[in-house]
């Protein structure tokens, strides 16, 4: 099945972008190696899916050749018969998780860096006003507006708090720039304002050139950053994220909960697959597969919702995950049951 339908993946999709590659003028080598990003990326987004589609394909050759009846005639069980599945589906499973983890994060990378340094030339791919950052447990940070292209903020400010909630100092910048040559901050309009009990000492610059503890790429994250980060980056990134209070933590968590139950997905259509294929119909696989299909649709429906709940409406991203995989699991052991029968 991936190996079927990743080919015509590719082709159609380069078919919908070759205008916006060639008015770029993207070199061949990053094109080919943005298809190979692509064909990793998609394969491991439909890989439940083509599981699926192949499960009803195989299971509904042996019901039309009556081979199901003739297996459990002889005395195995409906139980027995699922074991070679359910070794089959821990098998993709633990390739899906180690994939997802570790492999599909630098895919991912490759893939939106030339979508949108090609195909989406000139969108945004992050939010570049009213940016405002916790950096750690006293000092927070704000922009106005942010050129990521150019590094380069406006109406920036950044106050200092003590233990006890009180000032330190602030300053504030008609724009900030980070300069590349010399690893280092440069602030237009620079004031400093130092708070010592009732006394505030001003000091004035028309430009200064400083050094902060952040990265000019910190201020704000592109929207796929938690996409591109493997377990290990994405749990400290999550962590990091939470203690500046960013306002779309939930995105950034329902990735993390999306890689560990997409491996659960697998044993769920595996198994709603057995149930639907495993009967003989009068369509025959077509109908298996039509239902099939139509089934997997569903599922897919059902995740994109929830994911925009938790990414939008702020619904908790663990309860976002598990509730289509509650009902779809739900909905494979009403299936099972009614094939053993």
């Amino acid at each position: 099945m991936l190996l079927l339908f990743i080919p015509i993946g590719i082709m159609a999709h380069l078919a919908e972008q070759i205008s916006k590659i060639q008015d770029n003028e993207a070199p061949l080598n990053e094109v080919l190696a943005y298809l190979a990003h692509f064909s990793v990326y998609i394969g491991n987004f439909l890989f439940p899916i083509f599981l699926f589609l192949s499960v009803i394909f195989f299971t509904s050759k042996l019901a039309s050749n009556t081979e199901i009846v003739a297996i459990l005639s002889s005395g195995i069980s409906f139980n027995r018969f699922l074991r070679p599945y359910l070794i089959g589906a821990t098998i993709v499973a633990v390739i899906m998780l180690l994939m997802g983890m570790f492999v599909v994060p630098e895919a991912s990378k490759g893939f939106n860096e030339f979508k949108y340094k090609y195909l989406k030339k000139g969108r945004q791919d992050r939010i570049t006003t009213n940016i405002y950052n916790q950096l750690n447990e006293n000092d927070f940070i704000f922009v106005s507006s942010f050129d990521p292209a150019r590094k380069n903020g406006t109406n920036f400010t950044f106050e200092r708090f003590k233990d006890n909630n009180v000032l330190d100092f602030k300053i504030a910048a008609s724009s900030i720039r980070w300069i590349d040559k010399d690893s280092l901050y440069r602030l237009t309009s620079y004031n400093k304002r130092k708070i010592r009990g009732d006394t505030a000492i001003i000091e004035t610059k028309r430009r200064l050139d400083t050094l902060f503890a952040f990265k000019i790429d910190d201020l704000t994250p592109v929207s796929y950053v938690a996409e591109t980060k493997n377990l290990i980056e994405l749990n400290q990134f999550i962590a990091d994220q939470r203690k500046k209070g960013a306002s779309n933590i939930n995105a950034y968590i329902l990735v993390k909960y999306k890689r560990w139950a997409l491996p659960l997905s697998v044993f769920i259509l595996t198994i709603i697959a057995v149930g639907v294929a495993s009967v003989k119909r009068r369509g025959g696989m077509g109908l298996n597969l039509l239902i099939g299909i139509v089934v997997a649709f569903v599922f897919i429906f059902f995740d994109r919702i929830f994911s925009t709940l938790a990414e939008q409406a702020g619904l908790a991203p663990l309860t976002a995950v598990i509730l289509p995989n509650l009902f779809f699991g739900v909905l494979a052991l009403y299936l099972l049951q009614q094939a053993k029968r």
